[in-house]
């Protein structure tokens, strides 16, 4: 654990109740880690070294940070306060949109780390192995999550998709 400074909520949802969005989206966001956990085993080996790594991820539009520790037999993905943020490993920042296209395989991390569009700290070396353990994954992490709900699902992920690319 290196990094625990605290990370202000953004301006743009100040209105948004983070308590009571968090808490309807923990039941969701257990179900997608779960799932991707059994779907992809070989992205929890490929991340071995740091399977018991904190990562905090923060879309910088939303009102709540995401914490995922990629433990493959008691995988971790919550949504928890902006500040202050828990003892953590590696923290992730960015657009929403782009974490998106990251997670989609539609985006390079690094061209978007070094045009400072991503921002990272604490153990950059944990976040790589999260990078290159996601981009050996056969088809989409996003694509997967999507499935999950079906065709809602699938066509909440396509216009964010379209969003993106507009």
């Amino acid at each position: 654990m290196t990094d625990a400074s605290p990370h202000p909520a953004p301006p743009r949802w100040p209105a948004l109740p983070g308590g009571p969005l968090r808490a309807a989206l923990q039941p969701v966001l257990s179900r997608v880690v779960n799932r991707i956990a059994r779907r992809h085993p070989e992205m929890f080996a490929r991340i071995a070294p740091y399977q018991q790594a904190d990562f905090i991820v923060l879309a910088r539009e939303m009102p709540f940070a995401l914490h995922l520790r990629p433990d493959p037999d008691a995988p971790v993905f919550r949504a928890i306060p902006r500040d202050p943020l828990p003892p953590h490993d590696a923290r992730i920042e960015g657009p929403f949109m782009l974490l998106l296209r990251l997670v989609d395989g539609e985006d390079d991390g690094d061209a978007a780390f070094f045009s400072r569009d991503l921002t990272i700290s604490g153990n950059t070396e944990a976040v790589v192995s999260l990078r290159n353990a996601l981009d050996d994954v056969d088809g989409s992490i996003a694509q997967d999550t999507a499935n999950l709900f079906g065709p809602p699902g699938r066509m909440v992920l396509n216009a964010l998709r379209r969003r993106a690319a507009a």
